[in-house]
């Protein structure tokens, strides 16, 4: 079996014992395939200028062995630092918190083209926009990219929706417009009021308009995905009185199973994930009107929950993670 020399990028200023980073390092560390294993932070003066511009500086890391642990001070990040090359890598690992600017991945590319990275950094910039959904308009509620208010007047005729920002995060700049009931047979969604709101963004990148769906609060399910193998899932459900469901903002997350449309809506959408690189991801679900699970979300930077889905599952789920890195590794990586 081949080894590799590997370099971890994180950020942690963002962590808590619960990040998945520290369970699957220590791991990684003592794999037969894994020859040496480096992770360099963001949040270290000394990286600043690695991670405004990864192609004119060197890189301050730390070894990572077996006992690799979160602490809270973050002091291990400057214990028995290294200066190091970044493209002297066959592996790297991004395990970076947004944001993370186009820029950098592009950078980081063109850096340490002859190492794998996973997730790919142009695969990244082209799958984390929200209208990479557009490529499965069968498997999401009605969708449309919106550049205009007339578009969103078009979208919105007749029924409630949501804008989402095509390249924010972790349910930010999210917008519902809801109608207001006149009569029995009339309804105003007073979309003129909303414009002052939406029209910078329109006049930028645009807004991906979705229909709103009534069951949202049924829960907004996550499903971990690695090299095409679903490993675990849990339903995220919104705090009361609100219809978002991200953890981050209030919501709860419970152990769940994957439905058939769930692992055929993986199926579907993995061979073009793997085409730009994509190897780790999470897939976001929602219950529709009619009780069918509906894409909503890909994310494919730093997807997190290992150490919670290990223990919700009982399932090796961070070996099997490191199993199928290397695999891809040997399958990508030219010697």
């Amino acid at each position: 079996m081949s080894t590799y020399k590997i370099l971890a990028l994180t950020d942690h200023r963002t962590h808590s014992k619960e990040n998945s980073l520290y369970a699957l390092l220590s791991q990684m560390a003592s794999h037969t395939a894994c020859s040496c294993l480096h992770v360099a932070t963001r949040g270290s003066a000394q990286n600043a200028s690695f991670f405004s511009s990864p192609h004119l500086s060197d890189l301050e890391v730390i070894q990572v062995t077996r006992d690799f642990r979160y602490e809270v001070t973050g002091s291990q990040y400057s214990r028995q630092a290294l200066k190091v090359k970044p493209h002297d890598y066959d592996i790297i690992l991004l395990r970076l918190p947004r944001p993370v600017s186009d820029a950098f991945l592009v950078a980081l590319h063109e850096l340490a083209s002859d190492a794998v990275i996973i997730n790919h950094p142009l695969g990244i910039i082209e799958c984390s926009n929200k209208s990479f959904l557009l490529n499965f308009p069968e498997l999401c509620p009605p969708i449309q990219l919106c550049k205009s208010a007339a578009e969103v007047v078009d979208f919105a005729q007749g029924r409630d929706i949501v804008l989402k920002p095509l390249r924010e995060y972790g349910g930010k700049g999210l917008l519902k417009i809801v109608g207001h009931v006149i009569s029995d047979d009339k309804t105003d969604w007073d979309l003129e009021s909303y414009l002052p709101r939406i029209e910078p963004e329109l006049e930028t990148s645009g807004y991906l308009a979705m229909k709103y769906l009534k069951n949202v609060t049924n829960g907004d399910k996550r499903i971990i995905v690695v090299n095409g193998d679903i490993l675990a899932a849990s339903n995220r459900l919104p705090p009361k009185g609100s219809w978002l469901c991200n953890v981050a903002m209030g919501g709860s997350s419970v152990p769940a199973e994957p439905t058939k449309q769930e692992i055929h809506i993986v199926d579907t959408i993995n061979p073009l994930l793997r085409e730009h690189g994509i190897l780790i991801y999470g897939v976001d679900t929602l219950e529709d009107d009619d009780g069918m699970r509906v894409l909503s979300e890909i994310n494919t930077l730093s997807v997190g929950g290992f150490p919670q889905a290990e223990r919700q599952t009982g399932r090796p789920i961070i070996a099997m993670t490191i199993n199928k890195i290397f695999e891809y590794a040997s399958h990508h990586h030219e010697p």
